[in-house]
């Protein structure tokens, strides 16, 4: 299987949309992709909706962009984590690493209603 990636850019940072697996064979371009955008300084969220399948590989690749985006004082959110890919990511505890989409939601809820 193959990974697609696309970007898109927004007044509040990108948004960098995934398709396919994260595996040994794929995770060097999800790393070519993300990590020029985790440089610039600005607000990355990781659409992970259409995300099948990550394997270790794509697991360290997670863990080089929430490295580099800690060291550059970047802020990423993974956003629509399968039940599969979290379990995967929650067994390892690399969802532990990143705010997700869900969490980011829930925040702003309960700040609204205070």
């Amino acid at each position: 299987m193959t990974l697609n990636v696309k970007e898109r850019r927004n007044k509040t940072g990108t948004v960098l949309v995934a398709t396919g697996e994260i595996n040994s064979e794929t995770s060097g371009t999800l790393l070519q992709s993300l990590l020029p955008l985790v440089r610039e300084g600005k607000p990355l969220r990781i659409d992970l909706t259409a995300v099948t399948y990550v394997s270790s590989a794509g697991l360290r690749t997670l863990l080089v962009v929430y490295r580099e985006a800690q060291h550059a004082g970047v802020a990423v959110t993974l956003y629509g984590v399968s039940e599969e890919v979290r379990f995967v990511m929650s067994a390892t505890g690399f969802l532990d690493f990143f705010e997700t989409g869900e969490a980011a939601a829930a925040a702003a809820k309960a700040k609204a209603a205070r």
